[in-house]
């Protein structure tokens, strides 16, 4: 009991301890950021299109946690991109990881109290949806939640209200205004061939998906599986962030017991350096045509 009473108080505490890391950033940037940018497995480079970076180590950042996954840099990049001050995580934080899920979703809340208004979340995916090749981007239309069917859920315990209310609709956490834009936006680059939409199913891992458990997402409705993404959408979402996230299919989930397949996280970081420049520049376009305020964004 004594050990839940401390839990419960450390999220009591959280806004402060978002707070505090907010304003010691704020205090050593002269950036403003108004978009946040989550970098995926393999994906890192995205930050590599900041103009005028300016480096943190997670390790350097108060009550950060620290990355611990191959292909994860573990740093924030402070910059502009297309006239837009920007954040972005060249890596992120996983439950496998072995950190409490509110502390995995730290950055997002300290995000928004530094000002930022649009977060732009992505990952590299298993495919499902035997219609995708890898190398296809996933637009991520909604989502499976399948460690909040067992309560884990970054949001459970007492509610700030500072941040959020108790119960966020989520049937709208994928914003539809940035979906479409980023369609517009594809087919401006001609990527309409490797752009997909779908839902994203989210695992605890490390493993990777046993066939039996792919089959079943498939069969509930899942186009990509991941480790991933969700419960930083969960937290954004929750905090009035406007939400894009998109999932590059690294590898074809094996619904075959006669396949001579094997998933491996060396193919993720690979699919994700061949595909890396079309990313770049897809978020980047994304990002030159967002305004400002919270509403508004240039078809």
């Amino acid at each position: 009991m004594q050990d839940l009473l401390l839990f419960f108080d450390s999220l009591s505490d959280n806004y402060d301890v978002c707070r505090a890391t907010a304003d010691w950033l704020l205090s050593n940037t002269k950036m403003r950021p108004t978009v946040g940018i989550v970098c995926g497995s393999g994906l890192g480079g995205l930050a590599e299109m900041l103009k005028d970076p300016q480096f943190f180590k997670y390790s350097d950042i108060p009550n950060f946690p620290h990355s611990t996954v191959p292909g994860h840099a573990g740093r924030l990049v402070f910059g502009t991109l297309k006239g837009k001050s920007c954040v972005c995580m060249q890596g992120r934080f996983h439950l496998y990881e072995g950190y409490p899920i509110q502390k995995i979703t730290l950055p997002m809340r300290v995000f928004k109290l530094m000002g930022v208004e649009t977060m732009i979340l992505t990952n590299a995916a298993g495919g499902l949806n035997q219609d995708y090749k890898v190398g296809d981007v996933m637009i991520i239309k909604d989502h499976i939640n399948m460690p909040g069917f067992a309560g884990i859920n970054p949001l459970g315990g007492p509610n700030d209200e500072r941040f959020g209310v108790r119960f966020p609709c989520m049937s709208d956490a994928y914003n539809r205004e940035l979906r479409q834009l980023a369609f517009k936006v594809a087919s401006d680059l001609g990527y309409s061939d490797f752009l997909k939409e779908g839902v994203y199913c989210v695992l605890g891992g490390p493993s990777f998906e046993t066939i039996a458990e792919c089959r079943m997402l498939h069969k509930l409705g899942a186009d990509a599986v991941g480790m991933s993404t969700v419960h930083e959408v969960l937290v954004a979402h929750h905090a009035g962030m406007r939400c894009f996230a998109l999932s590059l299919i690294s590898n074809r989930a094996v619904m075959d017991y006669d396949s001579q397949e094997r998933a491996n996280h060396e193919e993720v970081l690979e699919t994700g350096r061949l595909r890396a420049e079309q990313l770049v520049q897809l978020v980047s376009a994304l990002v030159a045509r967002l305004e400002q305020n919270n509403n508004s964004y240039s078809f």
